[in-house]
């Protein structure tokens, strides 16, 4: 087991979404909010003094989770942008159309980065049942688990999850394997409690997980 760290700096009014199952008006089995979070817009410098708690990073070589998650993909030229899109893909967008197919969200909410500064180019995502038998356009299907993976579990401010990335970067050249899909983060715990306040990021959880081979 490794340290790990994360940051959440900002959250966006209403970040946290109720999921419910489509059909029938109830909550899902899986009922959690999705957390809208924001990464930091640059890369912090190794010259950056300024002085906090390190984050925690718990590393484990494990097997992912076999999800079917639908995604969007969209883009974010600053972490401002970033939030209010997320926020608008959980808590409308995604939620419209698992309602529309009667879909069922069965885990915690996802995403893909492909760079961690801005701009963004991002797929975001929720776990459902089954497979939707018409996709709209716009939207796509993503398959998770696998054999292997290695998971950050992390906790800290959310910004700091390029340290997280890292370290798997690391373990991977360390016993030599290589990445088999793209890397994923997944939310596991709601940022922001019950009243509407920030809940401590060191207690929040954010997981990022890399399939390898």
């Amino acid at each position: 087991m490794k340290l790990r760290f994360v940051n959440y700096s900002f959250f966006i009014g209403g970040s946290f979404f109720c999921l419910l199952s489509c059909g029938d008006g109830k909550k899902n089995d899986y009922n959690e909010a999705a957390p809208v979070i924001l990464k930091s817009n640059k890369l912090r410098s190794k010259s950056d003094s300024t002085p906090r708690s390190a984050p925690i990073i718990n590393i484990s070589d494990t097997t992912a989770f076999p999800y079917t998650v639908i995604c969007i993909k969209d883009s974010a030229s600053n972490n401002i942008r970033l939030g209010q899109k997320l926020a608008k893909i959980y808590g409308e967008r995604l939620v419209e159309i698992i309602r529309k197919n009667k879909l069922k969200v069965v885990g915690p909410p996802m995403a893909w980065y492909k760079s961690q500064k801005a701009p963004f180019f991002f797929e975001a995502g929720l776990p459902v049942d089954r497979t939707p038998q018409k996709l709209i356009k716009g939207i796509s299907i993503k398959q998770t688990g696998g054999p292997k993976a290695i998971v950050a579990h992390y906790f800290g401010p959310y910004e700091e999850t390029v340290q997280a990335y890292q370290a798997l970067k690391d373990w991977l050249k360390d016993e030599h394997k290589t990445s088999a899909a793209a890397p994923y983060e997944i939310y596991i715990s709601d940022p922001i409690d019950k009243h509407g306040n920030p809940v401590d990021p060191y207690k929040v959880q954010t997981d990022i997980v890399f399939p390898y081979r």
